[in-house]
């Protein structure tokens, strides 16, 4: 077998493993930009799963399949970046927070866009690049916290609920530009919607109340992860010389 003959069938596979990346997680490398970066491609979509499946007829994202993925990205060397595309209608609190704070908590550069929307639990999600952005026609509706099925010990359960809020309005204050109190007062507006609380922001609307960084599309996200990257490489260049 000749080394031509060898590349092709290694690219074959390559495709392959690819393909069944795409089909099965949403997730892709991409390498083959101007730099020659390596950027993983996080694809968040429908509802965010947590210790319960989900039907079958709902498009789900499962953290038990997002978290390995975000600890190989923080190992894997030849991993430049980080892109998450995220259209979630939002899902499990806890499973949310725990994707969230992986994705900040990453040493390499990672830029967040929102397309079609960012509600919920998909919020905090939203913020936890370094940088983010979202398309002119996304939405993002932000509301309190909301419970499912029986309630036993209304006090405690109201004070565990008002923990887990206090929880979620730090995080994303704390990855963003909005304050904390700003914050609450769009989470707990009870003019906007009819049967609920809380507000629909769309796309320059996030911008402007400080919880998107830009509106932009998938171009100018990646332009944007291009320049974080390089000046990551530019600095440790940098202190090496420095060093010697």
């Amino acid at each position: 077998m000749d080394s031509r003959q060898k590349q092709e069938e290694s690219g074959m596979d390559n495709q392959q493993k690819q393909g069944s990346l795409i089909t099965d997680y949403g997730q892709i490398t991409l390498s083959k930009n101007r730099y020659h970066h390596r950027i993983h491609l996080l694809n968040i979509i429908g509802e965010i799963e947590g210790h319960e499946n989900l039907g079958s007829s709902s498009k789900t994202s499962k953290y038990e399949h997002i978290l390995p993925q975000l600890a190989a990205v923080e190992d894997d060397e030849g991993i430049d970046g980080l892109m998450v595309l995220l259209n979630t209608v939002g899902g499990d609190v806890e499973a949310g927070l725990a994707i969230a704070e992986m994705i900040a908590s990453l040493s390499k550069p990672k830029v967040c866009l929102v397309l079609g929307g960012g509600h919920s639990i998909g919020v905090p999600l939203a913020v936890s690049g370094d940088v983010t952005f979202i398309v002119p026609s996304a939405t993002m509706v932000v509301h309190p916290i909301r419970m499912n099925g029986t309630v036993l010990g209304v006090t405690q359960n109201y004070e565990y609920i008002e923990r887990m809020q206090d929880r979620i309005i730090e995080f994303t204050s704390n990855h963003c530009s909005i304050k904390e109190e700003e914050l609450r007062e769009i989470m707990f507006n009870t003019k906007e919607l009819t049967k609920d609380i809380g507000s629909v922001l769309v796309g320059r609307q996030a911008v402007e109340v400080g919880i998107i960084d830009r509106v932009g599309g998938i171009h100018t996200a990646m332009n944007c992860l291009y320049d974080l990257i390089n000046a990551k490489k530019n600095s440790k260049i940098e202190q090496y010389e420095h060093l010697n």
